[in-house]
C-alpha cells in the first residue's frame, strides 16, 4: 500500500488506485483520472478539511481528529483493507500539494499499522 498525487502520472505498478478526497480534483478529467474507485466517504468531514486548510502547525490536532472520524467509518476502512487483499497492491490518491500534511497519510498510517 502505498499513497500517491492525483496530479503524478499513473504508473502501472501502483495497481488499484484510489482517490480519498471528498471533492474532485481541480483542472482532472474523470476519464483521465485513471482511479478505480473514488471513496470520498473515506475523507475527513466538511467540517475537519475547512478547520485544517493543510496547515502543518494544525497537523498533530488534524490527525487526532480525523482518526476520530475514521473509528466510526469502520466499514469503509474494511474495504480498503480488502481492496489491498483482493488486488495485491493499492495506491491512495490525494489532490493536495502538501504531500506530508493530508489524509492520505493519516489513512496509510492508521490502515499498516493496524492490518
Amino acid at each position: 500500500m502505498q499513497i500517491a498525487r492525483i496530479y503524478e502520472p499513473s504508473q502501472k505498478s501502483a495497481g488499484w488506485r484510489v482517490l480519498v478526497d471528498r471533492l474532485w480534483p481541480r483542472g482532472i478529467k474523470k476519464e483521465n483520472a485513471h482511479i478505480d474507485l473514488w471513496m470520498k466517504d473515506i475523507a475527513p468531514s466538511e467540517a475537519l478539511r475547512e478547520w485544517f486548510g493543510h496547515k502543518p502547525e494544525r497537523w498533530t490536532e488534524f490527525q487526532r481528529r480525523y482518526r476520530a472520524e475514521l473509528s466510526k467509518k469502520k466499514e469503509l476502512v474494511a474495504e480498503l483493507k480488502r481492496a489491498e487483499k483482493m488486488h495485491g497492491k493499492l495506491t491512495l490518491l490525494f489532490a493536495a500539494r502538501d504531500q506530508e500534511h493530508n489524509q492520505a497519510v493519516v489513512l496509510l498510517h492508521m490502515l499498516k499499522n493496524k492490518k
